[in-house]
Order: structure tokens, then C-alpha cells, then sequence
């Protein structure tokens, strides 16, 4: 199988590339190389290519820079990932694109299904749900290609962490390392996401014929921004990792009021549908961050 991976030099696409190249023909793209906001290098890179998938896990995700970048939001979430859709739907290839619990608001209070109704409240999240009803829409319907249509994923995907990229967990101990107190919000809600654990799952989706459509993923259980940096903690001070802080005091959204764009207060996703698919429940959200901090510290 030839796989081409967009984005391959950021937190996500770093691991998949790693995961794969022993195991697949992989071809990897990264910022430089490969600019979702510009078409021409989207079919200069793209076009010459023969491959079976294409895994997109470039966007520009600064979520307050977004609010102050809408066009440049748009390009990079939406109208190039449609372009890439495209191409791949020419050359019969799968896409699989990588989204955001930011499609949804926040209201509920139980985790958001595939069947839930997004509502955006911010731009990069209206960017990355406009990006992914363009790489949907982007699929051949026609009668005579019933058994191909519907091929490209979307997938929803939350806190993303891994070692290839910092990401708040590392924030946190870097900190811990140097205060003697640090704070987390405590009123804001998901879910931790292992970039190993997205790089292991996704390998059962690879296949022109394995489902398309909407696919939610994220590591089991649910936590606040709090209880996530305090778990980080005491799995340091566990395994012997030098930290001043012990404790992670609390903040509130209201408290953060340096941020420009609104994010949802509750954006866990359910994974239900993914264990009907495969069988399996992803490890807790815990286990993933310890399995983590142990790999990734204890020999620091």
C-alpha cells in the first residue's frame, strides 16, 4: 500500500509517519513542502503521485489566531482539504481527514455521538466542520461507482498529545519542573487522545472498502483541563521524575482572559460506534498518559 501523509512534521502526522514507513511504501509531506493554503503546491506535490490513501492531518489549529485569520483559516481547514479530496477521488485513492471536537458547542452534557448536530462557536472550528463537509461532499456518487462511494473518513479526534510535538501535558510538566505552584481550568471538558494509540486504531481503516463518513476516536473516559495536568503530576512524582510542584490548583474559562475565541466547556466523544466497528475500546485516557510520561520522561 502507498500512503501519502500531509502534515507529516506535526504532533499527529510525526507518529504516523513512524508507525508506518517499515510497514507501508509512506510518502510525507510537511508545512514546507506541502501548504494546504496553496492550490498549486496541493497539485504540483499531489498530482505526479500514485498512491491507495492519503492521511491529512495538517490544519491550522490556533484556535485564537483563527478568529484573527479567517481567510487564511478557510484555505488551510476547508478549500484545501477539498482540493486534496478531489484528487484523491481522480485517482481512486481513500482520504482520511483528521478533525476536531471544536465542531460542537458544548451544551451536552454526555459525549457527542457521530449522529449529534454540530454548532460550531468558534472560526476554527467553523473552518474544520466546513472542511470536513467539503472532503465528504468530494466523493464519486455515481451509480457505477456505488461500491467505491462514501470510501473517504473523517475523523474527530480530541487533546491530541504525543512526543513528537509539545502539547499541554508536556506544558504542564515543563512548568511543574520550575513552580512550586502551577493552575489548570477546572470547568472545561474532553478527552486526551494518544497520538500511538490514533496510529495503532487507524490501520483498520486503510482499505478502499472499510467504512466512510464520520468517525469519532479518543481515548476512554473523560477528564478536566485540571484533572489531566494533577494525573500528569503524580505519574512524574510516581516515577521518580524530578518536580518542585505537587499539587495543580484550579482555574476557571472566566479566568482566561486572554483568549480570543470561544471553546465548547463539554467536547468528549463517544467512541462507540469506533468499538462496534472494531471490537476494542481504547485504553483510558489514563493509562495513555502514563504509558506516555514513563516513555517520554522517566529517562530524562
Amino acid at each position: 500500500m502507498k500512503i501519502v501523509i500531509i502534515g507529516a512534521s506535526g504532533r499527529l502526522g510525526a507518529a504516523l509517519v513512524r508507525a508506518y514507513q517499515g510497514k507501508f511504501d509512506v510518502t510525507g509531506f510537511n508545512h514546507a513542502q506541502l501548504d494546504l493554503a496553496n492550490q498549486s503546491q496541493i497539485q504540483d506535490n499531489l498530482s505526479p503521485l500514485e498512491f491507495n490513501l492519503l492521511i491529512n492531518c495538517a490544519a491550522m489549529t490556533d484556535v485564537d489566531l483563527c478568529e484573527q485569520e479567517i481567510d487564511q483559516a478557510f484555505a488551510i481547514n476547508a478549500e484545501g482539504p477539498q482540493l486534496v479530496a478531489r484528487i484523491c477521488r481522480d485517482k481512486n485513492a481513500k482520504m482520511i481527514h483528521f478533525s476536531t471536537d471544536y465542531v460542537f458547542d458544548g451544551e451536552k452534557r454526555e459525549p457527542y455521538t457521530e449522529c449529534d448536530a454540530v454548532k460550531p462557536i468558534s472560526v476554527y472550528g467553523e473552518s474544520k466542520r466546513t472542511g470536513e463537509k467539503l472532503v465528504l461532499q468530494t466523493q464519486d456518487r455515481s451509480a457505477s461507482a456505488k461500491a467505491t462511494a462514501d470510501r473517504h473518513l473523517v475523523i474527530r479526534v480530541s487533546w491530541v498529545f504525543g512526543p513528537d510535538r509539545p502539547s499541554f501535558v508536556d506544558a504542564m510538566i515543563k512548568r511543574g519542573r520550575e513552580e512550586e505552584q502551577i493552575n489548570a481550568v477546572a470547568d472545561k471538558f474532553s478527552t486526551p487522545t494518544y497520538t500511538s494509540d490514533i496510529a495503532e486504531m487507524l490501520q483498520s481503516f486503510f482499505h478502499v472498502d472499510a467504512p466512510g463518513g464520520v468517525l469519532h476516536f479518543s481515548n476512554s473516559g473523560q477528564c478536566s483541563w485540571q484533572e489531566y495536568a494533577q494525573h500528569a503530576i503524580d505519574c512524574c512524582h510516581r516515577l521518580n521524575i524530578p518536580l518542585k510542584v505537587k499539587t495543580v490548583g484550579a482555574l476557571t474559562l472566566a479566568d482566561m482572559k486572554n483568549w480570543v475565541a470561544r471553546r465548547p466547556v463539554y467536547s468528549v466523544l463517544s467512541s462507540a460506534k469506533y468499538t462496534q466497528l472494531i471490537g476494542t475500546t481504547p485504553r483510558s485516557w489514563r493509562d495513555a498518559v502514563s504509558d506516555y510520561i514513563e516513555h517520554s520522561y522517566s529517562k530524562k
